[in-house]
């Protein structure tokens, strides 16, 4: 329930004109927190849904009452209560969706209306995307979806997000790597809804999965399978989310890209069983000498086990293998994602930590968040141990991306950190978006109390 302090209009437009050029100096929206009104004033940058507000200071408030965090600004009054409850869902569907394009623009504006953010791919074979926001919000999103018949049976994928994690991923607490109000470069302050030739790039038009498949394991099944001494397990990921976590005994590829795959399958295909973590060099991180698969023909074409972050990219590898020939090719249902959140721990085959495309990075058994942050200079992640080195600089390089730039472009990097660091937007406070219309006053935007003052 929320309750509401007395407020007086005069002292609010008061405290706004009093603070307006600080706040202008400073490029965010602020508001006062104080549990004292006559205290000294303390500005707290503030987001409205990642916009910029037109009112650019909110008046002092008075702490909310025991086990609230959280404010609402409803035009004069400011209403307190609990954080809303907050949900990470991915999910995709493979369809024949030759009309996308007029989608884009309902879905966008429905997105808006219910304050989720993420991203969304449309094409025309299908949608995919991930999307945070509250449960409500996010069931009617994917409701509206499957509203057309094509999109039903979404294959999805769900994780909470706690308070305490949309404070780090926003910058508000003291284990942010960036300050309050600084978000990441590549952050989700909104939605973003893009129009593609492909919902996961193959490079191969040859390839429909919605002809052709391979077969689904769910995650409880998955050991069994992959124990088999004569399945020959893939990981269809790139090289920098194999870096950080895999099954046992699985094949890194070692592509940078998914477009690579069937270069590999072709040409490098590798029947030795990768057994380290991170593998390398020419033998496939075993110490063995590698067996290419295309030198005897003779051979019977292996059972082959494989696994992605979420399921869409074995949908299209399996469907390639299958149209060369594979007669035994199965894929986790779910991915990675739905095995780390089903199997305990000490069942479970999988080793290290999960890459995910969001700001959680890497998340680990039970989808807990991970230990791994994001190098923005190339969108790896890097450990603790990596950000030791000489090579880490916040925002501009990592060890895994340093010698692969040009000074050229880590100065321009550093400069567009810069810009970050002054402006809370890349490009300069030019770039900064206004709420529309002249409803701003009377908006509903929630702001994360510090939980001391």
């Amino acid at each position: 329930m929320l309750t509401a302090p007395p407020l007086a209009a005069a002292a609010r437009r008061a405290a706004t004109a009093a603070a307006c050029g600080a706040a202008h100096r400073l490029l965010l929206p602020v508001c006062f927190l104080s549990s004292n009104p006559s205290a000294p004033s303390t500005l707290v940058p503030r987001r409205r849904f990642g916009h910029m507000s037109q009112e650019c200071m909110a008046p002092r408030a008075p702490l909310p009452p025991v086990g609230r965090n959280f404010a609402v600004a409803v035009g004069d009054e400011i209403l307190y209560g609990d954080a809303p409850e907050l949900v990470v869902v991915s999910f995709y569907r493979f369809a024949d969706f030759p009309d996308h394009a007029a989608f884009r623009l309902p879905l966008k504006e429905l997105c808006e209306e219910l304050r989720v953010s993420g991203g969304i791919i449309l094409a025309p074979e299908g949608i995919n995307g991930s999307i945070c926001g509250t449960p409500v919000a996010v069931d009617k999103i994917l409701n509206f979806i499957q509203e057309d018949g094509r999109l039903k049976g979404l294959r999805m994928i769900q994780s909470p997000v706690t308070p305490e994690d949309e404070a780090i991923h926003h910058g508000h607490t003291s284990h942010s790597p960036v300050g309050a109000g600084e978000d990441a470069p590549f952050r989700w302050d909104h939605v973003r809804v893009k129009l593609k030739k492909e919902i996961v790039t193959f490079g191969d038009p040859g390839v429909m999965p919605t002809k052709i498949v391979g077969k689904y394991v769910k995650p409880k099944d998955w050991n069994d399978l992959i124990s088999d001494p004569d399945t020959v397990i893939i990981d269809v990921r790139n090289m920098y989310e194999i870096r950080i976590g895999k099954f046992k005994k699985a094949v890194d590829p070692r592509t940078n890209s998914f477009r690579e795959f069937p270069t590999w399958v072709d040409d490098q295909f590798q029947l030795v069983q990768s057994g380290t973590l991170g593998s390398g060099g020419d033998d496939n991180g075993t110490g063995e000498p590698s067996a290419d698969l295309n030198a005897s023909k003779s051979k019977q074409l292996p059972r082959v086990a494989m696994y992605c972050t979420g399921g869409i990219r074995c949908e299209k590898a399996s469907s390639f293998l299958l149209g060369k020939g594979f007669k035994e090719v199965y894929h986790l249902e779910g991915g990675i994602l739905k095995y780390l959140e089903e199997i305990p721990k000490a069942e479970s085959l999988w080793e290290g930590e999960c890459f995910v495309f969001d700001k959680r990075v890497s998340v680990g058994h039970g989808l807990a968040q991970g230990t791994h942050k994001l190098c923005y200079g190339c969108k790896q992640p890097v450990s603790d141990e990596d950000m030791l080195s000489p090579h880490w600089e916040y925002g501009v390089s990592c060890p895994h991306c340093f010698a692969t730039k040009s000074e050229e472009e880590k100065e321009r990097a550093r400069a567009r950190q810069r810009q970050f660091e002054t402006f809370g937007v890349i490009g300069g406070p030019h770039m900064g978006k206004s709420p529309r219309g002249s409803a701003a006053n009377n908006a509903v935007e929630f702001i994360q109390l510090p939980k001391s003052v």
